[in-house]
């Protein structure tokens, strides 16, 4: 029997129990054969967490946002390659081809995405720095930030049996950027798939010792041994989420918990669509695609359908005529099959006791419901004479079932949907803004993702039940109140943010980041002539430092300079070229120099002309003006070295230069970033 056990992957090492007393068995959904059996009994949790926290963290912590990004990377790559072996299993749990593109190819996307965002959107440090500087003091010797860094513990990902590839990835891919281990707790009845999947993981041999761990079977007593630490995200049932929630770690010892749970979405039919508009069908369409994928086993699907009164029975007819004509409910491996099965027989009773409270709550039953083998599921529409019916409201049938409820004005369908008491997404099928406005603004608070659809977008849109990594996942209320992915968000959730104070020096040695007022390491063009100094721009990135400093000389504003400038740009608002009007302007004393012009007489003070390491400037940041300059005023400039960020694949990183432009009495003109790409070895010019 042990041979059988789906195994687990806890420190270092592939596991099972031995002679386990408890065992489940996990069923093939179309043929009912066992093709897993699990068990964790006896499963070393707490050294597991202990390894985790120890080996797991000091190999992560090495790496910088940057490698752990590419190494994410090369991990999508290589599940991509091996993905048929997933396929094939997931077959076994009812997952067809379009269902295994939403899980298993979604999950390696996610990856993917993950991985790009790292890279582009953070620095490449194991500290990500937040916001802009504060400062408390007038001389700027006390100032303050925030940053984040790698919580201390471990990140433990409890996930639904819908999405064994997909939900388990979404998870893992922020976790391991942040520097985080991960401990993988699937479902029961598709947790083999999930199993498969970290087997390719640690097979690849791409992850730092210690950063995945899986748990294959029940573990109740999981949270005993996690800590103020340690995160838990949990994916899974309203019910179960409350139980966690109030486990005493939780409570009274500070575990990091957030929850996806039940939801009950809704798709609302704009008051402007009538039955021969393009998003007619595209409501349609929207319906019968979260009714089929995955069989409606989704945590976003479409459970209520909120359309206005005079359209409810052509909604249903067209919406019936689609499933006749489309589904056909059969084995993943059968090539006519269009809809596979529930996962099991338990969910498919479950499901129907959901459609039985939905009919005693005054639904009925105007397509399907007629019972199938097995753990088949036919799709299921019911229709709500009165749409304020509890039932409807907080029963989720999850499968291939959707209710028909009908409204007569804008603000009811914002009441019906806000009666779900807090969902992950609603769509909104309108051609009209101003209404998608209203409908916006009223069920905007209920949700955690608002998807609008309209015929110039139906053909572009990821549809209403797919999240995307770039945006977050989540949603008040009933849904967990919780939120994932979103891009850099989703990685922040396993950070801690803390606020620092200190000085310009302290802050930059925390954040690897220079701040106004920190030492630096200044020359000036006469440094540059006399070759007492080496210009900032002569520098690549193995020997440029935080701190470099370019001080320029000063240059002397003409009033034949902005003359000369609003005539060649043709740029002459009245500030530059009109001296009564200019004067009667309370920011202005008189006529005064283009804020663009004296931009680009810093560029020309502080520049190094011959060809060296610096590739490119490829834009400026945050560039304010702050003091007018008039002519005869003269400006300088200040150019820093404020960041610098190689590139793990490339010979080139970037360096963000903080450039402070003054006047003649020390005054800050204007500030702003410059970006440049800077060799990091400097192959290609002689260094001068």
């Amino acid at each position: 029997m042990t041979e059988a056990l789906v195994p687990s992957y806890l420190s270092g090492q592939w596991l099972t129990p031995d002679n386990p007393s408890r065992v489940a068995d996990v069923h093939d959904a179309s043929t009912g054969d066992v093709v897993a059996l699990v068990s964790a009994e006896g499963l070393d949790i707490a050294g597991a967490i202990d390894y985790a926290r120890s080996i797991g963290r000091e190999g992560l912590q090495k790496l910088t946002f940057h490698e752990r990004a590419l190494k994410l990377k090369e991990l999508a790559i290589y599940l991509q390659d091996h993905r048929e072996e997933l396929y094939e299993l997931a077959n076994q749990a009812g997952a067809n081809k379009s269902d295994n593109f939403v899980d298993i190819d979604g999950g390696i996307s996610t990856m993917f995405t993950f991985s790009s965002k790292g890279r582009r959107e953070m620095p490449n440090s194991t500290v990500m720095p937040d916001g802009e500087a504060e400062v408390f003091s007038k001389d700027g010797s006390f100032i303050g930030r925030h940053i984040y860094t790698s919580i201390p513990g471990v990140a433990v990902q409890i996930n639904a049996f819908n999405f064994p590839v997909w939900g388990m990835l979404e998870k893992f891919a922020p976790a391991f950027i942040a520097g985080v281990p991960s401990i993988v707790k699937p479902a029961t009845p598709t947790g083999y798939i999930s199993a498969a999947c970290v087997r390719l993981m640690i097979d690849s041999g791409i992850l730092p010792e210690g950063s995945l761990h899986l748990i294959s079977g029940s573990a109740r007593d999981l949270l005993d041994h996690l800590d103020y630490r340690d995160h838990v995200a949990f994916t899974g049932s309203a019910d179960t989420a409350n139980t966690l929630r109030a486990h005493r770690n939780v409570i009274e010892g500070g575990i990091q918990f957030s929850a996806e749970a039940d939801s009950l979405n809704a798709a609302i039919l704009g008051t402007d669509v009538t039955a021969d508009s393009p998003e007619f069908e595209a409501f349609v369409k929207a319906v019968f695609g979260e009714m089929t994928s995955k069989a409606g086993q989704k945590c976003t699907a479409i459970r209520r359908a909120i359309v206005p009164h005079a359209l409810v029975d052509a909604t249903i007819e067209a919406l019936s005529a689609r499933l006749r004509d489309k589904v056909v409910v059969g084995d993943p491996r059968d090539a006519s099959a269009t809809m596979g099965p529930l996962v099991s027989a338990d969910q498919k009773q479950d499901v129907a006791k959901a459609v039985e409270k939905l009919k005693a709550g005054g639904g009925e039953v105007v397509y399907g419901g007629e019972e199938a083998e097995g753990a088949f599921f036919n799709p299921t529409i019911l229709r709500f004479a009165n749409n304020r019916t509890p039932a409807v409201h907080d029963t989720e049938a999850f499968g291939p079932v959707v209710s028909f409820l009908g409204y007569d004005s804008p603000a009811e369908a914002v009441e019906l949907a806000a009666l779900g008491s807090g969902s992950l997404v609603a769509s909104v099928i309108t051609h009209d803004p101003q209404l998608a406005r209203e409908y916006a603004l009223g069920i905007a608070a209920h949700h955690g993702r608002l998807h609008f659809l309209d015929r110039d977008d139906a053909k572009t849109s990821t549809g209403h039940g797919s999240p995307l990594p770039h945006l977050v996942h989540g949603g008040p209320g009933r849904a967990g109140g919780g939120e994932e992915l979103g891009g850099v968000r989703g990685i922040l959730h396993y950070m801690q943010r803390t606020a620092i104070q200190g000085t310009p020096d302290h802050l930059t040695a925390i954040t690897g980041q220079w701040h106004r007022g920190a030492r630096v390491q200044r020359v000036t063009r006469a440094d540059v002539v006399s070759s007492a100094g080496v210009h900032p721009f002569r520098k690549d990135l193995a020997t440029l430092k935080i701190g470099d400093q370019f001080a320029s000389d000063l240059r002397k504003v003409s009033l034949e300079d902005i003359t000369a400038f609003a005539q060649s740009t043709g740029d002459t608002f009245y500030a530059h070229t009109d001296e009564e009007a200019a004067t009667a302007n309370p920011f202005f004393p008189r006529r005064v120099a283009h804020g663009y012009l004296l931009v680009s007489w810093a560029a020309g003070l502080f520049v190094e002309p011959a060809p060296g390491p610096v590739l490119a400037n490829y834009g400026l940041e945050n560039l304010r003006f702050i003091t007018p300059v008039t002519y005869d005023d003269s400006i300088r400039i200040e150019l820093t070295a404020k960041r610098i960020t190689p590139r793990v694949t490339d010979d080139y990183g970037e360096v963000c230069w903080d450039a402070a432009l003054y006047n003649q009495h020390d005054e800050l003109v204007a500030s702003y970033d410059v970006l440049t790409l800077v060799e990091k070895v400097d192959t290609i010019y002689a260094q001068q």
